[in-house]
């Protein structure tokens, strides 16, 4: 089975400084249809004016990634990390027991645009913990890249979840296959340009939602940026 959810089809909220789509239910933006998909709680797709961000503001039990498109976060939190996050860069922090943070553009010029993904953990309460890394290889065209799983494998950052995240840049004649369990769910959300999926064409800011999928195609990319999940089939909590 495949959904596809149209990029203008998601919420959307406009904060003056602060531009948002949510693909799934989100502060004021309630759909009983998406309240996620798997383990998978929260894609926001956020845009900050120069010089503004979110203020300081706590987190419990949840595995959050943050990928910056361009322009930079710097964020700042409880157990001491003071990090910037760029483009190739994946941050993740584990909530676990409870964590307060704050994120901020601090350009004079620049919009700071990323996303802002929120994953259900296998375990609650843990003490929370915070990882960033480089992907280069992330943004080489022509193939998926793991940059987040449960066991850290190939280098990329540790998730307290039953889940993997992979990054990839399509152009033209290239093309990259993923093998899925089809008891699990998959949810491939394209970043930015043209794209196609299982012969589903994709637009910036697009979705495909998979169950029961036992593989996923990608080709034929125009300036594609796509981040691929593969998911839990149930939320564990």
């Amino acid at each position: 089975m495949i959904q596809i959810r149209k990029s203008l089809e998601r919420g959307y909220v406009d904060h003056g400084w602060l531009k948002s789509y949510h693909s799934f239910s989100f502060a004021s933006y309630q759909d009983p249809q998406f309240m996620g998909w798997g383990n998978l709680r929260v894609i926001n797709e956020d845009r900050i004016e120069p010089g503004r961000g979110f203020g300081t503001h706590g987190h419990q039990n949840m595995e959050i990634v943050s990928y910056v498109m361009s322009g930079a976060l710097a964020h700042k939190d409880n157990m001491g990390n003071v990090k910037t996050i760029v483009p190739k860069d994946v941050q993740k922090m584990s909530a676990g027991s409870g964590v307060m943070h704050s994120e901020y553009n601090f350009s004079a010029t620049d919009e700071t645009h990323f996303l802002q993904i929120w994953i259900l953990p296998n375990v609650v309460g843990i003490k929370p913990q915070y990882e960033q890394k480089t992907f280069p290889t992330a943004t080489q065209s022509g193939g998926l890249s793991l940059v987040a799983s449960s066991d850290g494998s190939n280098g990329s950052v540790h998730l307290n979840a039953d889940a993997k995240i992979y990054v990839g840049l399509f152009e033209g004649e290239q093309k990259a296959s993923l093998t899925l369990d089809p008891l699990r769910k998959a949810y491939v959300q394209l970043i930015k340009g043209e794209l196609n999926v299982n012969g589903h064409r994709l637009s910036s800011g697009d979705a495909l939602m998979m169950e029961h999928e036992p593989f996923i195609t990608i080709n034929q990319g125009r300036q594609a940026e796509v981040m691929v999940f593969d998911l839990a089939s149930m939320p564990h909590n």
